[in-house]
């Protein structure tokens, strides 16, 4: 079921990008949550176009609808149900590509492996299919809320050759939101929206980085050894349109360490077990340790762009291509509540798992 994620916590996105609508059915929520639609509605509003200039001009007001799962306001345990209406497609915008393989997309893979593809924006290969995610992460975020089980906020922090300066233990989503790249770092925003900007009038695009942190995340998260929590959260993250690698704690930069170099040392503060370093990123063995969990998620720079290429048609014919289309010139700012949701329906899952386990609330 390529469609679905998650265990104890589960959604099922559906929908194509110029279809009638997209959306998810998420299973497995608990009962007599008094559920905050305004704060679904919130996230997604933070994933949708035509946010700024950054962003593709598509007009989507991506509200949500519930179509089950609640009564008077709470969740019943029962499935539910959202959808979002598509209000601005525009299918004809891919009319000359229906008979040929745009590269870097997923057009010949799907041919390859369905017989027949959407052509028409991509269908579920597109970004919009995230919609459901998002919403799905929004509900998870709630659960974990009441639980006291963990905050997660997620920015940009490399667009192309330009890195922030940002301290993971304190940023908050108001700082990440007050810039429109959402990097919260405000030299570094002002030239990534410049090297965005020169991107787009060119015809190309940029890729980058965006870093989560999910703090207050209790220890004793993860089933080893093949859901461990980092192989949880890799899968989570490289299943975003675009992603390309993933890293948590010190990521690759640790292979250039020794292991006195590398490894947290513990220490007792008022009864709790701490460590003075975070170089584990939160997760030893495969199980949360209480600590910040740091995570980094690459994009790719986006496929679609405007410049002339060369590919070939659907019977192997070598053709050039200009592509047409409203397409986001950098996916970076719009992959923050993507992570976020992402990392919040990993942490929400297993926190179930583990309350199954050992029992509690």
């Amino acid at each position: 079921m390529g469609s679905s994620f998650g265990h104890l916590f589960r959604i099922t996105t559906f929908g194509e990008s110029h279809g009638g609508g997209v959306g998810v059915v998420i299973d497995g929520c608990p009962p007599r949550l008094s559920l905050d639609l305004e704060a679904v509605q919130a996230d997604l509003d933070r994933r949708r176009p035509g946010q700024s200039r950054l962003t593709t001009p598509r007009q989507e007001a991506d509200r949500a609808e519930v179509l089950s799962g609640l009564f008077e306001g709470r969740t019943l345990g029962t499935p539910i149900a959202m959808l979002v209406r598509n209000k601005d497609p525009r299918p004809s915008a891919y009319e000359h590509m229906r008979d040929l393989y745009r590269p870097s997309h997923a057009d010949y893979t799907y041919d390859a492996k369905y017989g027949i593809r959407n052509w028409q924006g991509g269908g579920r290969a597109s970004a919009r299919e995230t919609i459901g995610r998002v919403a799905g992460g929004a509900v998870a975020r709630q659960v974990l809320a009441e639980a006291g089980a963990g905050e997660i906020v997620a920015w940009v922090s490399q667009v192309h050759h330009v890195d922030a300066d940002v301290d993971a233990s304190t940023v908050t989503r108001e700082q990440v939101d007050a810039h429109i790249t959402r990097c919260p770092d405000a030299n570094a925003s002002e030239e990534m929206i410049r090297r965005i900007d020169a991107a787009r009038r060119d015809g190309d695009s940029l890729g980058g980085v965006v870093t989560c942190v999910a703090r207050g995340v209790p220890a004793g998260l993860g089933e080893p050894v093949f859901h461990k929590l980092e192989a949880d959260f890799a899968a989570a993250l490289l299943s975003l349109p675009a992603c390309k690698g993933f890293e948590i704690g010190s990521g690759f930069a640790g292979t250039r360490l020794s292991g006195i170099e590398h490894n947290d040392a513990f220490y007792s503060e008022s009864g709790r077990i701490r460590t003075r370093t975070n170089r584990s990123g939160g997760v030893q063995g495969g199980i949360s340790n209480g600590e910040d969990i740091v995570l980094r998620a690459a994009f790719k720079p986006t496929a679609t762009i405007h410049k002339r290429q060369e590919t070939v048609t659907t019977a192997g014919d070598s053709v050039p291509l200009e592509a047409e289309g409203r397409h986001d010139p950098c996916v970076l700012p719009r992959a923050v509540p993507m992570v976020e949701a992402m990392v919040a329906l990993v942490l929400c899952d297993h926190f179930l798992r583990q309350r199954a386990l050992v029992g509690g609330g």
